[in-house]
């Protein structure tokens, strides 16, 4: 046994004796973009458990190493931790490069201050305050921000406004995915769900042409969330229950990351309300239902990634069963009651009139860095769009909806960011754009939206340039042509002698004519030239200025050109025009901030010339076999809107704060000297807030909100023949409710429940005094009064 020993003892030193462990490492690091020495960096080598440093020009040697692989961890204040392996068979040198950027890889907190350009005017929500409206809409959140109104039908179709401008001249774009679902309709709301996000950011001013010349409102840029590089498992769980509506939101999330940079996650929410209650009777026919889910898998790491992203919403809207008027003489009972002409018992049940909605969006992202240039990113990304709607029909047509349109919309664009000068970035991209909308036969009506395939390409080029330490500048420019090929049958007398088309548009005309309608088939093209420039300057005192200048162009959708025939959920005949012209708009936003949890404020005036502005206005009356409705028709003018938003946030005690807001608009007629259509009044917010961290983060907070009347509005009144009365009658349909104000409670309680999570419970009381008024921007605010009040909990599980 001891000879045995003995053998083995000299076998493994005469392997040992054998092996070579005289190699020698050379490494040097340099920054990635620059290719400038990194000094101080900590080298971590795993097999041989020691730290060492990298000298003044960047270079650390390793000596005594054996054949094999040596794996190096470095870390360095700014950088992106890098771990490599090698393999070591000889003396070896290597030159390893690190990133200062990081900015691109960290999940950044927003707070409504925080700027992600250096030259936006902007205001953000981050994830905890999106989580109080994690049972509520885009548009809801967006109100909490001054300068963001709401187009409403109802109380669950919210249509986003900045600055009195809605509809196609918002862009939302979600995940990067400019989003297109059929958003020219004022009751179409966004078909997002904001549980899915991790902030959403306003941009005001007209640092928007990375994403389209079209922004004249501006734009919404939800954005998800960055996951950092570590081995983890999490997510979250959020119960809202309310009792107005009797309905909430079930909404869970699950998160998987790598320390290699993998990671994925999936989202699901289920949402359901019943009928909704003014403060004194039920809103029949006013509750909805929402699906909606979200998965996405990706890479990341500094050199280059990848992002794949699908999400679904299905949304069923009740319209409200008053609303559904059959003629002119409705909408006057209507108007001069005070009560819906159908009050019924509470229900959940989804009748007609009625709204389904189904939209699926899936992206594909890459990108790659490229040394003494910067990042590259190609994007391919598609949406499919379902639009139906439904009207109170008898017979075989009872279930068939009168609107059924599908959009298909497909983009692949590019984005190459140089940023390897420090004070100098720029972004160039191009994208290209097919889009297709299937106006569904088989609904008994004629399609109020034609078929139409819409091409686009765009080209555009933004800079960033750091003029010294407190001063940056940015300009860009676009261009973007666009193409629409529809197919479309008027009526002849419409054709020839209404509208003169025979004359204007010959070339669109063919050799088939049926039933006294003339099948057309209308090609238009434009050219667009888009442009910006700003300029921001840090000042004593946390103070930052910010100066704006925006040219954008917007080319008239297919509802504007092509619109005609009865709008059901709208109760109105809507007609567009061949002859409408592209809108030219020149935007100037200033802002002047002070950004400081003591005392901080923003003041940040605007205005906005629009040339051929783009309007839908009542005109009349027509009766058709359905009855008698009102007429809308679009048409343009030369229009300003100007006004200013000012934002205070005040710390009065450790833990109690103030925070305010006031937002005044002016939105002119230029052409007839007349104020604007649906321009919101004059509003503020205060709101007073506790929080203490000591016990279980207590916040408690009262909100108050006041909207005042809107006085300047244009006179679209008309008369009408009551066949009852047997004379004519005055239809007030521009008249504007008085003003109202609004108070709200919140609170919320956090307990470290689990050994890896939190448990968080929050009650909220909207309307507390259970207030009876009206908007003048809902569309049913002549058939309803506006939501009573509301309790509500919700219980949030982070693990």
């Amino acid at each position: 046994m001891k000879q045995l020993i003995i053998g083995l003892a000299l076998a493994i030193s005469c392997f040992s004796y054998s092996q070579n462990c005289n190699y020698t490492f050379l490494g040097e690091l340099k920054d990635f973009h620059d290719k400038s020495a990194i000094a101080s960096a900590t080298i971590f080598i795993k097999q041989k458990d020691k730290y060492i440093v990298s000298d003044l020009d960047g270079k650390f040697k390793i000596e005594d190493l054996c054949s094999g692989t040596i794996t190096l961890t470095i870390t360095h204040v700014g950088c992106e931790t890098k771990t490599v392996s090698y393999k070591i068979d000889n003396d070896t040198f290597k030159t390893i490069y690190l990133e200062h950027h990081l900015e691109e890889l960290k999940e950044v907190v927003v707070n409504s201050n925080l700027k992600t350009e250096h030259t936006s005017i902007e205001q953000a929500i981050n994830k905890q305050v999106l989580e109080n409206y994690t049972d509520k809409s885009l548009g809801d959140a967006l109100n909490t921000i001054s300068g963001v109104s709401s187009l409403n039908t109802g109380s669950t179709i919210v249509k986003p406004m900045i600055h009195g401008l809605h509809s196609s001249r918002l862009l939302i774009v979600n995940n990067n995915v400019r989003l297109f679902d059929q958003e020219w309709g004022d009751e179409h709301a966004p078909n997002i769900d904001v549980n899915s996000s991790n902030s959403i950011t306003v941009v005001k001013g007209a640092n928007t042409l990375k994403y389209g010349s079209d922004a004249i409102g501006g734009l919404i840029l939800i954005k998800p969330r960055n996951y950092a590089a570590v081995d983890s498992l999490f997510g979250s769980s959020i119960l809202s229950l309310n009792s107005n509506g009797r309905g909430g939101i079930i909404n869970s999330e699950i998160v998987k990351t790598f320390k290699s940079g993998f990671y994925s996650r999936i989202q699901a929410s289920y949402k359901q309300f019943g009928d909704f209650k003014a403060p004194e009777y039920y809103l029949t026919n006013s509750g909805l239902k929402n699906i909606n889910a979200s998965a996405n898998i990706g890479y990341r790491s500094f050199e280059k990634g990848f992002d794949a992203y699908y999400s679904v919403v299905n949304n069923e809207f009740a319209i409200l069963q008053s609303s559904h008027i059959g003629n002119v003489n409705d909408l006057v009972a209507a108007i001069n009651s005070r009560e819906p002409r159908v009050i019924e018992d509470f229900s959940y049940n989804i009748d007609y009139p009625k709204q389904n909605i189904l939209h699926h969006l899936a992206k594909i992202e890459a990108y790659k860095r490229f040394k003494k240039l910067g990042k590259l990113s190609v994007q391919y990304d598609m949406q499919i769009n379902r639009r139906k709607e439904f009207d109170l029909r008898r017979g075989d047509l009872a279930d068939t909806p009168v609107i059924d349109l599908r959009l298909f919309t497909n983009s692949l664009q590019s984005n190459l960011r140089i940023d390897y000068i420090d004070n100098l970035k720029i972004d160039t991209g191009v994208l290209v754009r097919y889009q297709q909308n299937d106006a569904v036969s088989g609904t008994g009506v004629s399609p109020l939206i034609p078929d139409f395939d819409k091409y686009e390409a765009s080209v555009y080029m933004i800079g960033n340039y750091g003029l010294n330490d407190s001063s940056d500048i940015n300009a860009g420019i676009r261009y973007d042509y666009s193409r629409i090929e529809a197919e479309k049958r008027y009526n002849l007398t419409d054709w020839n002698e209404t509208y003169n088309y025979d004359e204007l548009f010959p070339e669109f005309e063919t050799n088939t004519i049926e039933n006294s309608n003339i099948l057309t088939r209308p090609e238009f093209s434009f050219h667009n030239i888009s442009a910006n420039l700003g300029y921001s300057k840090q000042l004593k005192g946390n103070m930052s200025i910010y100066v704006n200048y925006g040219l954008a162009t917007r080319v008239p959708n297919p509802s504007e050109l092509f619109s005609d025939g009865l709008h059901h959920s709208a109760a109105r005949i809507e007609t567009g025009l061949l002859t409408l012209n592209k809108e030219t708009a020149h935007k100037f936003a200033a802002s002047l901030e002070r950004n400081n949890p003591g005392f901080g404020f923003s003041i940040s005036p605007y205005f906005k010339h629009i040339k051929d502005y783009i309007q839908l206005i009542p005109i009349g009356i027509t009766t058709t076999i359905r009855g008698a409705f009102p007429v809308w028709e679009y048409n343009q003018t030369n229009a300003q809107i100007y006004g200013i938003d000012i934002d205070v946030n005040k710390k009065i005690t450790n833990r109690f704060g103030y925070k305010g807001s006031l937002s005044l608009l002016k939105g002119e007629n230029l052409s007839e000297d007349i104020p604007l259509i649906h321009m919101p009044s004059t509003n503020f917010t205060n709101s007073i807030s506790y929080n203490n961290e000591e016990l279980n983060d207590l916040s408690i907070s009262l909100i108050h909100k006041t909207v005042l009347q809107q006085n300047r509005y244009p006179d679209y009144n008309f008369y009408t023949f009551d066949p009852i009365l047997q004379e004519d009658v005055y239809v007030d349909i521009s008249s504007t409710p008085p003003a109202y104000s609004l108070f709200s409670f919140n609170s919320s309680l956090s307990f470290k429940a689990f050994k890896k999570g939190t448990l968080k419970l929050e009650f909220n009381i909207e309307n507390i005094f259970n207030t009876q008024y009206n908007e003048y921007l809902n569309r049913l605010r002549y058939f309803s009064d506006e939501l009573g009040r509301n309790f509500n909990l919700k219980i949030k599980i982070n693990y």
